[in-house]
């Protein structure tokens, strides 16, 4: 535990597991809401914000985070613009982002040697003020997804039941595109704008493929994004490498893991020609494997 002996490992340690917590909730409801790609569009339009910050002298996490903020606002407005194409909103946002972030960094050229940080991540990048701008985003999601579980979940399988019951949904998914803007941009200084979504979607890809409910899924999920973090830093601090990449690979190996656990256990129940009783199957064999068509796959498994 050398390594604990730095504050900005410290600092790392603390923030990534916060962070590893909610967004393993947020990466739930958006892979479940075919929403997954949203995270990289908030990383990119938050990089712009980075760099318009640096450009301007203005704290560039500050920037990044209200900027992803202002996406999150205008993401919603486009998707409500083309009801038919809602993904036409991610498309012309990431675009916008990223090419503002491209322009701005053209700008003024000495932008670049900085930027590597926010790009692939740096334990070092963690400063005390990203580590408020993450316990803020944090606390804000975790009060918003305790509150907001049940309609969050009514929604998130059936928008149109949910309006039809007087859910406010438009409120409701106005505030959950300004959550996930602000815990993608808080998430900025541990895995980087590039890999941001891979602590998002990754867990939660695993979680859903092997929970038996939906509220097993969140539990599992955070467990996932708070191991992978952990291991993935302090890999990152042995090896001396990107802890961004290292903490990405570490949960595409628990994904791929979890996923050939599966396979090889009901490859050897098929092979005794005998089949497994619920007792020899782990849950995550019996669960069908969520799809469009099925989402009653999850419906009565709320608890």
């Amino acid at each position: 535990m050398e390594m604990l002996h730095y504050d900005f490992m410290q600092r790392a340690f603390c923030a990534g597991g916060i962070i590893a917590l909610i967004a393993s909730v947020l990466g739930v409801y958006l892979m479940l809401r075919r929403q997954a790609l949203m995270a990289d569009m908030m990383s990119h339009v938050s990089l712009a914000g980075v760099a318009g910050g640096a450009y301007l002298h203005i704290d560039p996490s500050i920037m990044g985070f209200v900027l992803a903020v202002i996406g999150a606002l205008v993401v919603e407005y486009v998707r409500r613009s083309f009801k038919s194409y809602s993904e036409i909103s991610v498309a012309i946002i990431l675009i916008g982002g990223l090419s503002s972030a491209v322009v701005l960094m053209s700008l003024d050229h000495s932008l670049n040697q900085g930027f590597s940080s926010y790009l692939f991540g740096s334990v070092v990048a963690v400063n005390p003020t990203e580590l408020w701008l993450i316990f803020a985003a944090a606390a804000v999601g975790g009060v918003f997804f305790t509150l907001f579980r049940r309609p969050l979940y009514q929604m998130t399988f059936d928008e149109e039941t949910a309006k039809t019951n007087g859910m406010p949904v438009n409120w409701i998914s106005l505030c959950f595109s300004v959550i996930t803007g602000m815990i993608v941009a808080a998430a900025m200084p541990i895995v980087g704008v590039l890999l941001v979504s891979s602590l998002i979607v990754l867990p939660a890809a695993l979680a859903i493929r092997i929970a038996p409910s939906f509220s097993a899924a969140l539990i599992l999920s955070m467990a996932i994004g708070l191991s992978g973090v952990f291991a993935g830093l302090s890999a990152s601090y042995g090896l001396s490498t990107p802890p961004g990449g290292t903490i990405a690979l570490v949960l595409l190996l628990f994904l791929v893991a979890g996923i050939s656990s599966k396979k090889a256990v009901l490859w050897l129940a098929k092979k005794s020609q005998a089949p497994a009783t619920e007792d020899q199957v782990p849950a995550f064999s019996r669960i069908p494997r969520m799809s469009r068509d099925r989402p009653e796959s999850y419906m009565n498994l709320e608890e």
